[in-house]
């Protein structure tokens, strides 16, 4: 691999990973699921989980794409085997997949940043009118194309490109968020906010529910085990570290949602308290797009805290659109496309795919309840590949291998041989067993939008096709360790 080919610097490659960790994840599901799971109790959760769940994959991840210096398929067939080339195909695909509509929020989050610069949000009912006229209509498709051309229009520099746009965005969204949430606990009443989030109730933690929710929240808000990381980790360079890099993006993600659950927090308990409950209930999109417009308007300069909270949720989302891109676009450079055909190619399904989720909300939610499932199997299949390559294997040659500035003992083996897969197959069955209780009467049915039926008629179709795909799929991805080795 060239140098062009590199990120230049350890910042680069810092501020890159970043940008794909941090997404609408941090600013929009973070606050809400705190709010929801006691605030401080959560908090005490959720920490556990970075260790236990985020910077462990994030390490199998970095070491994967540092080793094989390939794309997700490739890569599962280098360090795994070519049988398994079909786990691979399935990371691809839920990252893909969720890409599909992830275009689609994105373009969200463009609309309603021109709304606030013009002043269209800052009246009585605005937020809740522009919404309802917008989402799930054809409108939708104009601002999904703005977003995938933008992102096309970076990746197709390569990472270079990617690199000098995250320099900026991820930098401007650090200050942009900072200023929200020092704004938020100037206000008056804010520290109810903070009491609420930084106070838990130990007895509470008696809840599974909070755990597992943690234990979610992780695994969306970080990216671990979705494929990105490993994807920027092909471009690292041959002396750069897995574990610190691993473990500052957990730490800098993390502090994002932070500071995103103090500006929601504060400025809910501030502005109206009463308002707590409805934001609770309210989900991901009717918080962000709905309340928060509410409560910026009623805040003293609210304008002006709105336009840099919709720029803020814009480059989170659009940073980590350019990393699904860039995971789908290498997959097909490593099966011998030139990397703009390639990206021309993912552009097209992005556009033609992410439509349904532009012109139907119910659509829209399918997809993300679908694949935000998959995720979790995504993972799972991480922690066995790197157990098919050997764990001890994996941790002496590349963990602690070149260029390592921190060594990891075998606590690291522990949590990917066990914890992680017991984490994994805990969090499927849960939230299976829990979508029979939202559609009671056809919970099985393949057809509903949200149920249990519904993933497992998807996610088994994916699977069917891939293994049959799989001989396909490992010749054209390249060759395993031991064919490379030998």
């Amino acid at each position: 691999m060239s140098r062009a080919e590199e990120f230049a610097s350890r910042w680069g490659l810092i501020v890159a990973t970043l940008g794909m960790a941090v997404g609408t994840g941090n600013i929009w599901r973070f606050p809400r699921i705190a709010a929801s799971n006691g605030g401080g109790s959560f908090l005490v959760a959720w920490v556990v989980f970075l260790f236990l769940w985020s910077v462990p994959l994030m390490i199998v991840e970095f070491s994967f794409g540092k080793k094989s210096r390939k794309g997700a398929i490739g890569a599962f067939v280098h360090m795994a085997g070519r049988k398994y080339a079909w786990m691979g195909g399935f990371v691809a695909l839920c990252a893909s997949a969720i890409m599909f509509y992830y275009s689609v929020v994105t373009g969200w989050c463009f609309r309603f940043l021109a709304a606030a610069l013009t002043g269209g949000l800052s009246g009585e009912g605005e937020s809740q009118a522009l919404w309802s006229s917008f989402a799930g209509t054809p409108k939708s498709l104009v601002t999904h194309f703005l977003a995938l051309g933008i992102g096309v229009a970076v990746v197709w520099f390569g990472v270079r490109g990617i690199e000098r746009v995250a320099k900026v965005l991820i930098p401007t969204l650090a200050l942009m968020v900072l200023i929200l949430a020092v704004r938020a606990v100037t206000l008056p009443g804010a520290e109810k906010g903070l009491a609420f989030l930084f106070t838990p109730d130990w007895q509470a933690l008696a809840s599974p529910t909070i755990w597992l929710e943690a234990l979610t929240q992780n695994a969306w808000d970080t990216g671990a085990g979705w494929g990105l990381i490993l994807t920027y980790a092909i471009y690292m360079r041959a002396r750069e570290d897995v574990s610190l890099n691993a473990f500052l993006i957990g730490f800098g993600n993390n502090s994002m949602s932070l500071l995103a659950g103090i500006m929601v927090l504060c400025t809910v308990f501030a502005i109206n308290p009463s308002a707590q409950a409805d934001i609770v209930g309210a989900g991901n999109e009717g918080l962000t797009f709905i309340w928060m417009p509410q409560l910026f308007a009623a805040m003293p300069g609210g304008g002006i805290f709105m336009v840099l909270f919709f720029a803020a949720l814009s480059f989170a989302a659009l940073t980590s659109l350019i990393a699904m891109l860039e995971l789908a676009t290498r997959v097909l450079i490593d099966m011998g496309l030139e990397r703009r055909p390639a990206l021309l190619w993912v552009a097209a399904a992005g556009l033609v795919c992410g439509m349904p989720s532009a012109l139907s909300m119910s659509f829209f939610k399918n997809q993300d309840w679908v694949w935000g499932v998959g995720l979790m199997l995504s993972g799972l299949f991480f922690a066995i590949a790197a157990g098919r390559f050997g764990l001890d294997r994996l941790r002496t040659e590349v963990v602690n291998g070149e260029g390592c500035d921190l060594p990891i003992g075998r606590w690291w083996v522990t949590m990917i041989a066990i914890v992680v897969p017991v984490e994994a197959v805990t969090l499927i069955v849960w939230w299976l067993w829990a979508a029979r209780g939202w559609d009671p009467d056809g919970w099985l049915h393949p057809l509903h939008a949200g149920n249990v039926g519904t993933v497992l008629f998807q996610i088994a179709i994916a699977l069917v096709v891939l293994l049959l795909l799989n001989r396909f799929l490992g010749s054209r991805s390249g060759s395993s360790a031991e064919e490379v080795s030998a």
